[in-house]
Parts: C-alpha cells; sequence; structure tokens
C-alpha cells in the first residue's frame, strides 16, 4: 500500500499569473539538477481538509519550480507507541521519505491554538537518529498553517520550534491561511489572494535555500560531539575536518 498521495491536476496552477512567476528561482545558486526533493506533510484527516488542500497547492508550485514532491498520506499512521517498537507500514514509509527528501513542508491546522495531534504525531515518528541515519537533521524546511478563523501564527511558532529540535533549517519565510473555509473552490484549489501569492513566495525561497545549501548539507551537520562519540578523528593536515554524516540516500 502506497501512502503517497495522488496529485489531481499537478500542472494546473489557475492562481499563478505566469507574467511574474520564475520557473527555475535557484538558478544561478548553485546546481538544481536533479530537482530538490521535497517532502510534505499536512495535519488533518477531514475529507475536506485545507492543510492538505494548501499542502497540494504548495506541491503543485514546488513541481512547476523544478522540485520533485511526495505528499505523505497519514490516514492510517498509528500514534507513537501504540504498535511495538512502532513497527508499522506506515511508519515506516514516513521515515523512508523523511530520508529521502532534501526539504520539507510541514502544513498543520490552528487547533485550540496549536498544531494538531495529526501533525505532532507525524513528527514524532522521525527519530533524530536511526540506525547512523538521520532522517531529518541538515533538511530545509517551510512551515505553514490553516485556521478557521482569523490569521494566527501559533501553529507556524510552534512547528518552528519543533523544525529547530529536529535539526532542520527552517526557512525565513512562511504561509499562514486565516478563514481558510473561504480560500478554496469547490473543487479544492485555491482561489487568487494575497494568501496564494504568499505560498508562492514560501515555495519560491523553499527551493532556493535547499539548492543553495545543497552542496554544503554534510558539512553544516558535521557535529564535533558526533564525532566524538564515534571515535571519528580528524586529520589535523585537513583544512576541514572530514564529513562524517550523511543527509540523504
Amino acid at each position: 500500500m502506497s501512502r503517497i498521495r495522488a496529485l489531481f491536476d499537478p500542472d494546473h496552477l489557475p492562481a499563478l499569473d505566469l507574467a511574474y512567476a520564475i520557473a527555475r528561482p535557484a538558478l544561478g545558486l548553485g546546481d538544481d539538477q536533479p530537482p530538490p526533493r521535497i517532502l510534505l506533510l499536512y495535519g488533518s484527516l477531514r475529507e475536506r481538509s485545507f492543510s492538505r488542500l494548501a499542502v497540494e497547492e504548495a506541491a503543485r508550485l514546488l513541481r512547476h519550480l523544478g522540485a520533485e514532491t511526495r505528499i505523505f498520506d497519514p490516514s492510517d499512521l498509528p500514534l507513537p507507541h501504540q504498535v511495538a517498537g512502532d513497527d508499522h507500514p506506515a511508519v515506516h514509509q514516513l521515515r523512508k521519505l523523511s530520508m529521502w527528501s532534501e526539504g520539507q513542508v510541514w502544513c498543520s491546522p490552528e487547533r485550540h491554538g496549536q498544531i494538531s495531534g495529526i501533525m505532532k504525531a507525524q513528527i514524532d515518528h522521525l527519530p533524530l537518529e536511526m540506525k547512523g541515519l538521520r532522517p531529518t537533521q541538515g533538511r530545509t524546511l517551510a512551515v505553514m498553517q490553516v485556521s478557521g478563523g482569523s490569521q494566527s501564527f501559533n501553529a507556524v511558532n510552534t512547528l518552528r520550534l519543533l523544525g529547530r529540535w529536529m535539526r532542520m533549517f527552517t526557512i525565513p519565510n512562511q504561509s499562514s491561511v486565516a478563514m481558510a473555509y473561504n480560500e478554496f473552490d469547490e473543487a479544492g484549489r485555491m482561489k487568487p489572494s494575497s494568501y496564494y501569492d504568499r505560498i508562492v513566495d514560501v515555495m519560491e525561497e523553499l527551493v532556493r535555500i535547499t539548492v543553495l545549501m545543497r552542496p554544503h548539507a554534510i558539512q553544516l551537520v558535521d557535529r564535533y560531539s558526533e564525532r566524538k562519540a564515534a571515535g571519528i578523528k580528524v586529520d589535523p593536515s585537513a583544512t576541514r575536518a572530514s564529513a562524517t554524516l550523511t543527509v540523504s540516500e
């Protein structure tokens, strides 16, 4: 069973004004080939989930901007420790997708002033270290939220905190969509608005920073404490410590 959501109309961007859109925003910043690999997570299981709809719009934009995307479907994800050893196919696939990614997008609804339990459960299933591999360390992160009421930043603030805890590089820009029920049409597509434009801004920035960091990602997460714990000594004649960690496979 695949838990990667299929994206309908992946190349149809009715709210995007192509006259102002840059097809390859990272061009000149670094090698943008192969396409940056972006994993997208959303935080609601409702049939009409606005966090999922926002993530789908983000995925379409990322594809247009030259990225490769995967949207994880958390519908059968158990709670952390609900299954002994978290040995569940959905957990395995989530971790595999995180290892695959170079960057991620997290979008949660704001519920009681915070992120949803579904959102937190997905992050809780991503360990800092797993058999010598680190599913999140060194990856870029963009955070978004949708709200049923007026604009708020409680969820994105929490997602930023979690991103830092997971040793990710969270980009400066972010998206918060207020009264989300007004921002999507009956087909689930986001209407043209300043909220949509902000999501375009965030995805452009995510692609740029992911490509900019790509040649340096391993070095940026090469830590003294981890070299010491692993017994890996540094060659004193080297100009810098050899990278000892891998951030993708």
